[in-house]
């Protein structure tokens, strides 16, 4: 960006803050206690209300419709964002959705463009990436069994998946599929292909429950069967066994994303903690904030938090200047330490607020119960904790394997 867009970016940062505060943080009661479908005339409005501010898709390129933001500033909007449940949907960048875009702004051919990229930018669709199977470890994603199989023009496509994250409402799947199951690399056996989801042969078997909630068009963890699904060979995004190298090209910028959203939920809750801290009394004149326990769990949060978010604007600068390569082990070092963060900090947050914190009169449960996964997703803690071990080891002559 040029120096006259860099001067404007704490504004536009202040405009979205201003929004998500004062026209995203009151639907939040509903959003917690009432269906989906109930608040989706309240949820379009406001995407419309963006799209007019000239806020749509802060993280696309400006040619694509959207703010042509760099990494390191769109993961501080990200964090904005993250400060509510809803703040990534009402911008069009919330996961999968903004992984699937990448994706197919860098590989769809101009027939897919049309079909499938520019509804999606637009927002008229939705869509969902199918990779993990119950069979097989989802931290493996070079072992999978669905397959696609040529049968004159069309892959045939036949498997078993779950943890397709908002199957339910979208118009499409990206979906991970062994093309070249003799393939000598593990690497080259997958391609990634597009299936839409009315194809004769594509079935939600249901949504999986994930800590008692099954789930909704907004944020849904489905598990999908593929029963000779065929499409078309035209389907195919970039070449075949390149399903591998494209989900890799989608993780770093998408780990920055989720980090950066994860400083969002840790600052709203840290203001949360110190409000309640501030004016819950647990005798006349005597604040919760008076107790030493209390006291100590803010430090902590704040010089957590704060560290995180350096530690994430560090390698998100480092991405950009040197590549994804280079920035390997720090990708998996933001990864860990903060999603171990977040934990910790809606555990304190909760824990201040007493029984108030269980219930869903804020959105400290909420994320309680969806953010758990943060360590889990897009590679184990263990996975990326042993990423980082064997990068330091290696510079003292000490070959381990993950």
């Amino acid at each position: 960006m040029n120096q006259a867009a860099e001067n404007t970016f704490p504004r536009l940062l202040s405009r979205i803050r201003e929004f998500i505060r004062e026209e995203v943080f009151p639907l939040e009661r509903d959003f917690l206690n009432r269906p989906f479908r109930d608040l989706l005339p309240a949820l379009k409005e406001k995407r419309e209300r963006v799209k007019a501010l000239g806020l749509w898709a802060p993280q696309l390129p400006k040619e694509y419709g959207g703010l042509g933001l760099g990494l390191s500033q769109f993961a501080l909007v990200s964090e904005e964002l993250g400060a509510t449940p809803v703040g990534h949907y009402l911008f069009n960048c919330q996961a999968p959705d903004a992984g699937n875009l990448e994706v197919l702004m860098e590989h769809a051919t101009p027939e897919q463009r049309e079909l499938y990229l520019w509804p999606h930018v637009r927002g008229v669709v939705r869509s969902c990436f199918s990779m993990t199977e119950p069979e097989h470890p989802g931290s493996n994603p070079t072992w999978m069994s669905t397959t696609a199989l040529k049968d004159g023009g069309h892959y045939v496509i036949n498997g078993h998946k779950w943890f397709t994250s908002s199957a339910e409402g979208a118009a499409f799947a990206i979906v991970m599929a062994v093309t070249d199951p003799d393939g000598e690399s593990p690497h080259r056996r997958a391609s990634q292909i597009i299936v839409p989801l009315d194809t004769e042969g594509f079935r939600i078997v249901r949504n999986v429950s994930v800590m008692g909630e099954e789930g909704s068009d907004y944020a849904s963890h489905a598990e999908v069967r593929y029963e000779n699904c065929r499409v078309p060979l035209s389907n195919l995004l970039g070449r075949e066994g390149d399903g591998f190298r494209i989900a890799q090209e989608r993780l770093g910028p998408g780990r920055i994303h989720h980090c950066m959203r994860w400083v969002g939920i840790c600052e709203r809750a840290f203001e949360m903690m110190c409000g309640h801290a501030a004016h819950r009394q647990l005798s006349p004149g005597v604040p919760l904030g008076s107790r030493q326990s209390v006291q100590a769990w803010i430090a902590e949060s704040r010089a957590e938090i704060s560290a995180a978010r350096l530690l994430v604007l560090h390698t998100a600068a480092r991405i950009e200047s040197e590549g994804q390569a280079a920035a390997r082990e720090d990708i998996s070092l933001i990864k860990f330490f903060v999603a171990g963060v977040l934990q910790k900090v809606l555990d304190r947050a909760i824990q201040v607020h007493g029984a108030l914190g269980l219930t869903d009169d804020t959105p400290l449960a909420y994320w309680f119960r969806h953010e758990r996964a943060a360590r889990i997703y897009d590679g184990p803690d263990e996975v990326h904790k042993a990423v980082v071990a064997r990068s330091a080891l290696r510079k003292y002559g000490v070959e381990v394997s993950i």
